[in-house]
């Protein structure tokens, strides 16, 4: 096709204007509920737990992730009247923290099952393994053997409407026989039934590049701990915003890891009740609309 100044000039308009969308779109605040770990509150939880998911509601959070279940009760409470405090509150629990031990370690498949029935009564689409105790992760065979069980533990979420995920700390990255822990449960999880929720200080933290890994495994993450390191050589929590994490550019990232839903969450702080709305005040002003 012969080119005419009036197709040149055409043409370099579309592209001009495509070159200036691709650039602008990853700066644009996002349209997204912001979620909060509740267990960033346990200790306030233990003294006022009505008045403190009250104050998690004023804060502004839209969503918190429970972490306390216990005997087939949530924080204390039956499913039923925890439940009826969220809706109270105009709070959802779209995820949990289950720690599973029976089930993972021990082959007692009952503990997941009724584990099921109430993640289910309170609305929640993913059940989180939390944490694993140091026996549980002493070699490579521990991590092996963790995934079998994760693939077995998704079956049965999976028929529930449930996805199972399994959330990192900074120890499944620590060397061993020429991998890690979290490679092995990355690679030997199936793709299709068991998710990840990316802890971001954590990875972090282990001196890895949450983007990298991201990236390296697509749509794995749908959850995420929104958690800041502050800038001292102790890298300690601090209120997001706060830190050195760069959470602007790990949330242009959100499609790639198939997040669904992120959750802000404080280990350790001497005020938690002003720390969850410092965090929230700066995602409001810089990434969520």
């Amino acid at each position: 096709m012969k080119t005419t100044r009036r197709n040149f000039l055409k043409t370099s308009a579309v592209l001009s204007a495509g070159f200036l969308l691709s650039f602008d779109e990853p700066s644009k605040k996002i349209d997204h509920k912001i979620g909060l770990q509740l267990y960033t509150l346990r200790e306030q939880l233990k003294k006022d737990l009505p008045g403190v998911i009250a104050s998690v509601a004023q804060a502004g959070y839209n969503e918190v992730e429970t972490f306390d279940y216990n005997n087939r009760k949530q924080s204390g409470l039956s499913i039923a009247d925890f439940n009826e405090l969220l809706k109270k509150n105009n709070l959802q629990t779209p995820s949990g923290h289950y720690s599973l031990r029976q089930f993972l370690f021990q082959g007692k498949d009952d503990e997941l099952k009724f584990a099921i029935e109430d993640a289910k009564a309170l609305g929640q689409s993913y059940m989180v393994v939390p944490y694993l105790d140091a026996e549980q992760r002493k070699n490579l065979d521990a991590y092996k053997k963790l995934a079998e069980r994760l693939n077995v533990g998704a079956q049965m979420t999976k028929q529930a409407g449930i996805q199972m995920a399994y959330h990192n700390h900074d120890f499944e990255f620590k060397e061993m026989e020429g991998s890690n822990g979290m490679d092995v449960l990355l690679n030997q999880t199936d793709k299709n039934l068991v998710q990840f929720e990316m802890d971001i200080y954590w990875v972090s933290f282990a001196g890895k590049d949450p983007i990298k890994l991201m990236k390296k495994h697509p749509g794995r993450f749908p959850l995420w701990h929104v958690k800041d390191m502050d800038k001292t050589e102790q890298k300690k929590f601090t209120e997001v915003g706060n830190g050195v994490i760069d959470f602007k550019e790990i949330f242009k990232c959100k499609k790639k890891a198939g997040m669904r839903h992120f959750f802000v969450e404080q280990d350790v702080s001497s005020a938690p009740l002003t720390s969850i709305k410092t965090s929230i005040d700066y995602l409001k002003k810089e990434l969520i609309n």
